[in-house]
């Protein structure tokens, strides 16, 4: 392959996210082979959808399309697992969507296969990619906070308040055992890890379910979309809520809360870093501002502009000042990164974007937060 169009790819899952990635691909350049969907049927209904001239009947068809170079996987948790490690055997790189797998056990499994493979993974943690996260984790990477004392934060969503709200994500057995932890806790969680350097080695959790019962209809919803129809009542054992307290090595602390039951919160996710020397925070609602605190001088907002941010930060901007970049933009600007190095044919040094070795991380946090709620203690990320 000579540049971006020369590489084929290809894309497991024609909903909501499926859909992003798409969009973004198409942005890149890179020359889309196909998609894959639940059955067929499906399949061939969400290519139509999305103008995608064409849709593999299996998973094997995919894999013998050796024009196929690179396989996103937007497909339900439950079938990362299978569908990655063939991917990665059948010597095609791959970008998977949170959360990795539905156990550690996988996922360590999985981080195996990828180094075995010789390609490229990497995990969809996309909110790394807005410009401004960037440059907050160039900034911490410089000093310019000082001794990182404090990480604060929550990721708050309201699309599951109502007992009539349903999505595959509700039950265990597709998203995993912890809901808005899997699914939108890691990716705080990835965040604040990428932009401070440190990973939590401990955790306090207390998990909670308001809705312990909620209606399911019989036929399928799409993620953020309303069901109709006919629906039956279903038990739900995963929480809507999670509160969680932080122990840094180190000695820095944190505490992050967790929400798909909060009125009004469509997407919000937020940080505030406090560090020995200055502050920053970062508000997911207003994505080209940086909040900059200092003690003995005025407070600071840093607008997404390239002639003042520094190079990490600029290096994921694409638009000029002013032009907001949102949620679809941090897709593009992480592919961007990730099609480069598969050019190269190796991750470059300066690469920002999730491994399977953070996805990894990711899912023994999880276990290690749904064993603190069961026991009520402080548990290490790493304990089994």
């Amino acid at each position: 392959m000579t540049g971006l169009n020369g590489i084929g790819v290809a894309v497991i899952g024609t909903g909501f996210i499926g859909g992003v990635h798409v969009w973004a691909l198409r942005r890149l350049g890179v020359t889309l082979r196909g998609v894959l969907g639940s059955s067929p049927e499906r399949g061939a209904a969400g290519a139509q959808a999305m103008g995608v001239g064409h849709s593999y009947p299996d998973l094997d068809a995919l894999l013998s399309d050796d024009s196929v170079d690179v396989v996103h996987v937007t497909s339900p948790n439950d079938a990362h697992f299978e569908q990655v490690c063939a991917i990665l055997r059948a010597g095609k790189h791959v970008i998977c969507e949170k959360p990795l797998a539905m156990s550690s056990a996988q996922s360590a499994e999985m981080v195996e296969v990828a180094k075995g493979s010789g390609r490229l993974a990497a995990v969809c943690y996309n909110i790394r990619f807005y410009p401004l996260n960037q440059q907050a984790r160039g900034m911490v990477a410089a000093g310019e906070l000082g001794d990182i004392r404090l990480v604060s934060g929550h990721y708050h969503q309201d699309w599951l308040a109502r007992p009539t709200d349903w999505n595959w994500r509700l039950e265990a057995d597709k998203g995993g055992a912890l809901r808005s932890v899997g699914d939108i806790g890691t990716h705080w969680v990835d965040l604040t890890s990428f932009i401070t350097g440190m990973k939590a080695a401990e955790v306090f959790a207390e998990l909670s379910t308001f809705l312990p019962e909620r209606r399911r209809p019989v036929g399928p919803v799409e993620t953020f979309t309303s069901a109709a129809g006919q629906t039956e009542p279903v038990a739900i054992d995963t929480e809507d809520a999670a509160m969680i307290l932080l122990r840094y090595p180190g000695g820095a602390r944190g505490v992050m809360s967790t929400s798909q039951v909060n009125v009004g919160r469509k997407n919000v996710l937020n940080w505030d870093i406090a560090g020995s020397a200055a502050s920053a925070a970062w508000h997911s609602e207003t994505p080209d501002h940086l909040w900059i605190g200092h003690r003995d001088a005025p407070n600071q907002i840093l607008q997404r502009d390239f002639t003042l941010m520094n190079a990490q930060g600029t290096a994921a901007a694409s638009l000029p000042p002013g032009h907001v970049e949102g949620f679809a933009d941090s897709f593009f600007a992480f592919f961007r990164q990730f099609y480069g190095d598969v050019l190269a044919g190796a991750r470059s040094d300066g690469a920002t974007y999730a491994s399977f070795e953070d996805g990894h991380y990711e899912m023994l946090f999880c276990d290690a937060v749904l064993r603190s709620a069961r026991e009520g203690r402080w548990v290490a990320v790493a304990e089994q």
